[in-house]
C-alpha cells in the first residue's frame, strides 16, 4: 500500500453537487492499493497514521499526532498512486489493486483508524471524486508499505 498524508487545516471530497465527506483541521489521506496488498498492511499504515508525528508542539517542533491535536482524517482512495510511467507516456496500472480486491483493503483502513480514536471522513470508492485539500505548511509525507518475506 501506498499512502500520501497531508496535514490540512481542513479538506473535502465532493461526487457531482454532493460534499461526500468534509474535515477541519487533521490529515488528508490518498491512499493507493497494489495487486497483493491485505488488511495487515491496511491495519499497519492505520498505525503509523494515527501516531505519525507531523503536527506541531509548543516549541514549533513536529511532535504531536493528529490523535495529540485531536484532529480527522479524509481517506481517498486513489489507484493512481501506483501508475508506472517508465514506458513511454501513457501511465500502466498494472500494479495496482483492482475491484473488490482493492476496495476491501482500502475499506480496511478506516475502522483501524477508528479503533485507534481517530475521527475518519471518506470519499466514495470507485467514483469521480473533486477533492479539497488545503494543505497546513505544506507537510506531506509518503507512506510504503512493502511486502517482506516473514513480515
Amino acid at each position: 500500500m501506498r499512502l500520501v498524508v497531508q496535514r490540512v487545516r481542513r479538506g473535502a471530497v465532493r461526487i457531482g453537487a454532493e460534499t461526500a465527506a468534509e474535515i477541519g483541521a487533521g490529515l488528508v489521506v490518498l491512499v493507493g492499493v497494489r495487486v497483493g496488498d491485505t488488511a495487515a498492511e491496511a491495519l499497519w499504515l492505520a498505525e503509523k497514521v494515527a501516531h505519525l508525528r507531523i503536527f506541531v508542539d509548543d516549541e514549533g517542533k513536529l511532535n504531536r499526532s493528529v490523535l495529540d491535536v485531536g484532529g480527522s482524517v479524509l481517506s481517498v482512495s486513489q489507484f493512481t498512486l501506483y501508475a508506472d510511467v517508465s514506458k513511454g507516456r501513457r501511465p500502466s496500472f498494472i500494479g495496482a489493486a483492482a475491484g473488490p480486491e482493492a476496495e476491501a483493503v482500502y475499506e480496511g483502513l478506516q475502522p483501524g483508524l477508528r479503533d485507534l480514536g481517530v475521527p475518519v471522513a471518506a470519499g466514495r470508492f470507485g467514483a469521480i471524486m473533486l477533492v479539497e485539500i488545503h494543505n497546513d505548511g505544506p507537510v506531506t509525507v509518503i507512506l510504503d508499505r512493502e511486502r517482506r518475506e516473514g513480515a
